[in-house]
């Protein structure tokens, strides 16, 4: 689990970094609601998750129980979305933290 956290936020952190006009020259990029629209009625995604990154910007996580595909996607300060990886597969994980002391 802390390895797909660590994933998350470096691929956030990354997108988080581009400036405004490189994000708008992506092609996989467009208004948030746009892009929320698209994930729910092509590949019925709903929020799953979410984070604050680098320089404001928002990580989410979206996925459908249904077909198990998952998007992530970073929304800049200027409400811009872009796609940072997607995939098939997801569960929904609520691991315990080893206990405190554990030399593990």
């Amino acid at each position: 689990m802390m390895k797909i956290k660590l994933g998350l936020l470096s691929a956030g952190c990354l997108v988080g970094a581009a400036t405004l006009a490189e994000a708008q020259q992506l092609q996989h990029c467009a208004p948030r609601d746009q892009v929320v629209e698209r994930l729910a009625d092509k590949y019925g995604e709903t929020r799953q998750s979410m984070g604050l990154g680098s320089n404001n910007a928002v990580m989410e996580v979206f996925a459908s129980s249904d077909s198990g595909s998952w998007t992530i996607t970073v929304t800049m300060t200027n409400g811009i979305t872009c796609l940072v990886a997607s995939g098939q597969a997801f569960e929904e994980l609520a691991e315990a933290l080893p206990p405190k002391g554990d030399p593990a």
